[in-house]
C-alpha cells in the first residue's frame, strides 16, 4: 500500500512478533523457583476431569501473567490468543475469557484462606540472614461501581467502597498479606488478629530476629500495644492529637510560632513524654514532631518504645513508611490492578486481590531486588509501571522448534544490557 502524497508504502507482511518479549524474564526465575506453582496447589479442581483443557495450575499462571504484562481483565485475553510469547510461557494455546471468568468466581473461602497462609508462609522464606524485620501496615478504600457483595457505603470517603488492609515489609516492600473487607470497615478490623498470625510464622523460624511494627493512627489501639509487648516487638504508630497531648506541646508550639512563625522555611522541634490513656494496660512513650510551616502549626504524635531521641525514631523510621508502604500500595493498586474489583461475589473479588498481589510480589522478587545486585542505577528507581514499559513490553520474533525455543529481540533494545544482566546473572 503506497502512502498518498508522500511516495512511502506500507504493508502489514512482516514477521509475526509479540509485544511481551519480557515475560521471558519472570517466567525463567518462575521456572526456577516454582513460586506459582505453590499457590495453584491450594486451589482445589472440582471441574470434570474428562472434560479439563486447562489445569489450575496453567489458568492462575495465566492470570498472573495478564496482570503482570498490564492486561488487567479476563476478555483481554481476545487479544492475546496469537502472542508467541505467552503461548510459550504457558506451555500451549491460552484459555478463553469464559474458561478465566469461571475459574476466578470458582474459589471458595477455605482456598483463599490457603491462599493468604502461602503468601505468609512464602514471605517468611525469604527472610534467611536478616538482621530485622520491619512490618508495615495500611488501610485504603477501593471505590466500586457495581452492586459488588459486601461493598458499602463510606462516609469518611463519601463513596460505595471494599476496604483493603495491607501487610508489606518495611526494608524490601514485598507485600506480605492482602486482605480484603467489607467497605463499613474500621482501619484495625481484623489487623490485630492477622498480625499476631504473622508474627508467630516468622517467630516460628527465626525466633531471635527482632521485629518491628509501624502503623499510622488508624492503628492506634490497646490491642496492638498489649500484642507488641506480648511478642517483644518494637514499635512506632501514630496518635491522633487530644487535650492531653495537647498539654504537653503547647508550649513549645508557642515558642516555636512566636520564634518561626512568620518564617517561609520550615522549622521542627521535637519533644517526648509518657502518656496512659485509660484504656491501655501500661503508659507509653509518645514522640511529638511540632513544627512550623506556611500555612501554621503542624503538630504530629507517635507512640514507640524504640531507643533514640524523638528526631530519630521520627525521622529515621517512622516517617519511612510514607514509601516503604504508602507508594508501595499505590503501585499495587494502580499497577498491579488491584483497584480492578468488578466481580460480583465477595470471594471472587477477594480471589482478584490475591493475583493482584501475587504479580506484584514477582515484579519484587524476581526483578527489583535483582536490579539492586547491577550497576544500572537509574533502573533501581524504576516503579513496577516503569519495569513493565522498559523491560516486559519489548516486541520479540518467538519461534518454538522441536528441541528449542529461540527469542529474538531488536538490536535497537534500550535496555539489552540489563535485561541480559538479569536473565542471565
Amino acid at each position: 500500500m503506497k502512502e498518498k502524497g508522500g511516495g512511502g508504502s506500507l504493508d502489514f507482511k512482516g514477521e509475526k512478533l509479540s509485544s511481551n518479549g519480557g515475560i521471558l524474564l519472570i517466567h525463567k526465575r518462575e521456572r526456577l523457583t516454582r513460586y506459582l506453582k505453590a499457590f495453584s496447589d491450594k486451589l482445589i479442581d472440582r471441574r470434570d476431569q474428562t472434560q479439563v483443557v486447562h489445569s489450575k495450575y496453567k489458568l492462575w499462571s495465566q492470570r498472573i501473567y495478564q496482570l503482570i504484562l498490564g492486561y488487567e481483565d479476563c476478555n483481554d485475553v481476545e487479544r492475546l490468543k496469537d502472542d508467541g510469547a505467552l503461548c510459550h510461557v504457558l506451555g500451549g494455546d491460552l484459555a478463553s475469557q469464559p474458561t478465566l471468568s469461571r475459574f476466578e468466581n470458582d474459589v471458595t473461602f477455605r482456598e483463599v484462606y490457603e491462599l493468604l497462609d502461602q503468601m505468609v508462609v512464602s514471605y517468611v522464606a525469604t527472610l534467611a540472614g536478616r538482621d530485622q524485620v520491619i512490618i508495615d501496615v495500611d488501610a485504603t478504600d477501593d471505590p466500586v461501581h457495581g452492586g459488588q457483595q459486601m461493598s458499602l457505603w463510606s462516609g469518611y470517603y463519601e463513596s460505595k467502597i471494599y476496604s483493603q488492609l495491607f501487610f508489606h515489609d518495611g526494608d524490601t516492600g514485598e507485600l506480605i498479606l492482602p486482605v480484603l473487607r467489607p467497605g463499613n470497615a474500621h482501619s484495625l478490623k481484623w489487623a490485630v488478629a492477622l498480625l499476631r498470625r504473622i508474627v508467630e510464622k516468622i517467630r516460628a523460624e527465626y525466633p531471635e530476629v527482632p521485629i518491628y511494627f509501624r502503623a499510622d493512627a488508624g492503628f492506634n489501639s490497646p490491642e496492638i500495644y498489649d500484642l507488641c509487648h506480648e511478642k517483644d516487638m518494637y514499635y512506632a504508630v501514630g496518635i491522633a492529637k487530644n487535650s492531653i497531648l495537647a498539654n504537653h506541646t503547647r508550649a513549645l508550639e508557642k515558642e516555636v510560632y512566636q520564634a518561626y512563625g512568620k518564617e517561609k522555611e520550615k522549622h521542627v522541634e521535637m519533644l517526648d513524654f509518657e502518656y496512659q490513656a485509660k484504656s491501655w494496660s501500661s503508659a507509653e512513650r509518645v514522640c511529638a514532631k511540632v513544627e512550623s510551616t506556611t500555612r501554621g502549626m503542624n503538630t504530629r504524635y507517635i507512640v514507640t518504645n524504640i531507643e533514640g531521641t524523638a528526631k530519630e525514631v521520627y525521622y529515621d523510621f517512622y516517617v519511612l513508611r510514607g514509601d516503604r508502604s504508602e507508594n508501595r500500595i499505590k503501585e499495587v493498586k494502580n499497577m498491579c490492578f488491584a483497584d480492578q474489583l468488578s466481580n460480583h461475589g465477595f470471594l471472587g473479588n477477594f480471589f482478584r486481590l490475591i493475583m493482584s498481589s501475587v504479580s506484584y510480589n514477582m515484579f519484587v522478587r524476581f526483578i527489583r531486588k535483582r536490579i539492586d545486585g547491577v550497576k544500572h542505577e537509574l533502573a533501581k528507581k524504576w516503579q513496577v509501571s516503569s519495569i513493565r514499559i522498559y523491560l516486559l513490553k519489548v516486541a520479540a520474533r518467538v519461534r518454538v522448534t522441536k528441541t528449542r525455543v529461540y527469542y529474538r529481540f531488536s538490536r535497537s533494545f534500550v535496555h539489552q544490557e540489563l535485561f541480559q544482566d538479569l536473565l542471565f546473572g
